[in-house]
């Protein structure tokens, strides 16, 4: 395609035609020419926002986009509303590979309910692969909206279901024919699978309606940026059991083969949170059919401490993520 705006024609055929799932809430949606959508609330609920980039891969953008995006809004404890999208194609795109994109992320809103309310696509010289950005809207009850600084000290530190497992679907797809010359194709069909454990919304909703005090969804930096970022917001120390931070054996075995810290890899689909009572949270969320697990507690001062074995490390603040290393 040459650059600049997509035709209108493209438009209409490969972009607003592949948007059909649709929320009350949305009063004005994408179209031609217009440049804004609108969310009528109601008075007793206030509006939640958050913004993504993919760019760390190509494979399966549409499907991730979304999904990171609704679990930033899930995280604050809002219900997932609707997304604007800006999309940058390289200029060797072609239209059916746009449709495809469109297509895939239209997928995983209405698994979402959530509606494309809007956005902008454009072809330009600057990106060698499709970036794909995303503003999610949701909307919170007043005073309930949940945040990464609510840590206190006393509080059980938990986490649900794996670190690493986006990292891990991630790599899988983009270095099968390298991951194929150690591990068989069962094995390597199994990491890349993965991806269907990405949404963090039935944990986040079984943790509002438990009174869960923070939480963040581990995504760039994995599980030890994730620690640190809800120490740093909250003020607070943490004491973390580094043998109960739950980790799949393919995770494990990816990370070896290309030398990187499953603790520092991208982890969407796992929810970090505090609570005052983290063995009760643990059970409403395996309510939900989500694994979940206590893996340390909040402390007073600012020392962040890893535990394995009696060994005693500090945390250090986020680098960046492992998955840039490959």
């Amino acid at each position: 395609m040459k650059i600049g705006k997509v035709p209108e024609s493209v438009l209409k055929r490969s972009i607003l035609r592949q948007i059909r799932t649709r929320r009350p809430e949305v009063v004005l949606g994408a179209g031609v020419g217009e440049d804004c959508a609108a969310v009528k609330l109601a008075e007793n609920e206030t509006l939640v926002m958050s913004a993504d980039p993919i760019t760390g891969t190509a494979a399966d953008i549409g499907m991730l986009s979304i999904q990171v995006t609704v679990n930033d809004l899930a995280s604050a404890g809002a219900e997932p509303v609707g997304v604007l999208l800006t999309l940058l194609l390289p200029e060797e795109t072609q239209e059916p590979e746009l449709k495809a994109i469109m297509e895939q992320t239209e997928a995983a809103c209405a698994k979402a309910r959530v509606q494309v309310m809007g956005g902008h696509t454009e072809v330009t010289a600057v990106v060698k692969q499709p970036v794909l950005m995303v503003c999610g809207v949701g909307k919170v009850k007043d005073g309930h909206v949940i945040t990464t600084a609510g840590a206190r000290p006393g509080m059980d530190v938990v986490v649900t279901k794996w670190i690493g497992i986006e990292g891990t679907s991630i790599l899988a797809k983009e270095k099968e024919a390298e991951l194929l010359t150690r591990f068989s194709a069962a094995f390597v069909a199994k990491a890349r699978e993965l991806d269907e454990y990405l949404s963090v919304l039935p944990e986040a909703e079984a943790a509002v309606s438990s009174g869960v005090a923070a939480m963040h969804d581990v995504t760039e930096g994995g599980i030890f940026g994730a620690l640190w970022e809800m120490a740093e917001a909250s003020g607070v120390g943490l004491e973390i059991d580094l043998k109960k931070i739950p980790i799949r054996q393919e995770t494990v075995e990816v990370c070896e083969f290309f030398g990187i810290n499953p603790y520092q890899l991208i982890s969407s689909g796992c929810m970090l949170m505090a609570s005052s009572d983290g063995n009760g949270l643990v059970r409403e969320i395996e309510k939900a059919g989500i694994p979940a697990v206590v893996i340390g507690k909040v402390t007073e001062g600012n020392d962040r401490i890893l535990w394995n074995d009696g060994e005693k490390r500090f945390l250090e603040p986020p680098g960046t993520d492992e998955l840039y290393k490959v």
